[in-house]
């Protein structure tokens, strides 16, 4: 294993980042291309999980009635559109997050959009929801078989959408896509689309979470067809809300009453930050987006045992933002998470840092 990483720091990872003359977003769109017609070759995706994909034997977990065959999972962002889908459980992950999507196609914001903070293992973008949009979407999944995992899928708000029409526009990914995910997770705490981060007021956040949980309940009860790892579940499927790092305490206390009351089924804990604590002397940390990476790990940990103290452990927790190494996932566990989601970790670290973790949490 540590051949692997070697072979990734010394190798792969320079080629990446001399890809598009050191553009970020060139070097990620250009591997998720890679995977994807890695999925294709016969024999590929098999040959590429005896190296990666083991999940030790115990690692499985059940958590809002859904059953993982691992707990580490790869965060929304990474694979927007669903590309690349059969490779990521080659990589060793327990469950994808696709997205975030939203109800109508948008381009995101201009590039460069996307830059490394090597020096720090950081990472700021902002994309701003650059998808194909839910209908393109629910297109492409329905072209793919079991694929051997659960399948979370993480909606937002059109940029075009006034936020008083918020509602309506979640509602409608949640419809073309209910049968496909076996998760739904609600971002309102992206910092790159405008006013967003506003619908994690209390009120605001009611009203949203109330609508997508009778619209859920009622696909649910007319029996909407199985998810991504093929088993059919009856009811509503799960309703997650990710959060930012940035609410104070007290505001994550009023969302999670909010939660509670509606019936939401968990929470990711966290987004990105528009914070730019421990970063503040690069010359990138001027950037405008949400920062991520090693910046996070303590925000993230501390998030997450506040949330789980508050709610008793009650409310399932996803803990995500800065792993970069086993025991940063191992923290947030200890902290209360359930699962945990990886992405920046993947560019610093490459695919071995997943079968590090799976083997340090079994």
């Amino acid at each position: 294993m540590a051949n692997v990483a070697s072979l990734y720091g010394k190798v792969l990872r320079p080629v990446l980042y001399r890809l598009g003359k050191g553009d970020a977003e060139i070097a990620h769109e250009q591997t998720l291309h890679g995977l994807r017609r890695l999925g294709r070759v016969p024999g590929a995706v098999s040959a590429l999980s005896r190296s990666f994909g083991a999940i030790p034997a115990g690692a499985a977990r059940t958590v809002f009635g859904i059953r993982f065959p691992g707990p580490v999972g790869l965060a929304a962002g990474m694979d927007k559109n669903g590309i690349a889908l059969p490779a990521w459980r080659a990589l060793g992950f327990g469950f994808v997050e696709v997205g975030t999507v939203t109800a109508q196609p948008q381009p995101g914001n201009e590039k460069p959009r996307l830059f490394r903070l090597v020096e720090d293992e950081a990472v700021i973008n902002r994309m701003g929801f650059n998808n194909l949009g839910s209908a393109a979407l629910a297109e492409r999944l329905s072209a793919y078989g079991p694929l051997g995992y659960p399948l979370g899928v993480s909606i937002g708000k059109s940029k075009v959408t006034p936020l008083d029409q918020a509602v309506d526009d979640y509602v409608m990914s949640l419809r073309r896509l209910y049968q496909y995910g076996d998760y739904f997770a609600v971002n309102v705490s992206s910092p790159n689309t405008p006013g967003l981060r506003s619908l994690q007021d209390s009120g605001q956040l009611r009203e949203l979470l109330t609508a997508l949980r009778a619209e859920g309940e009622a696909l649910g009860g007319a029996g909407a067809g199985t998810g991504g790892d093929g088993g059919g579940r009856p009811g509503a499927k799960p309703i997650l809300v990710k959060i930012a790092p940035d609410l104070t305490p007290s505001a994550i206390d009023e969302l999670l009453q909010v939660c509670t009351d509606v019936g939401i089924a968990g929470i990711i804990a966290t987004n990105t930050t528009i914070g730019r604590a421990g970063v503040e002397s690069h010359p990138l940390a001027a950037e405008a987006g949400g920062l991520s990476g090693r910046p996070l790990t303590e925000i993230a940990a501390k998030t997450v045992a506040h949330i789980h103290a508050e709610t008793g452990g009650a409310l399932p927790i996803i803990g995500v933002g800065g792993i970069l190494e086993p025991s940063d996932a191992q923290r947030l566990l200890d902290a209360g998470a359930s699962l945990v989601q990886v992405y920046s970790g993947l560019i610093y670290r490459g695919p071995g840092l997943i079968r590090q973790i799976n083997r340090r949490l079994s």
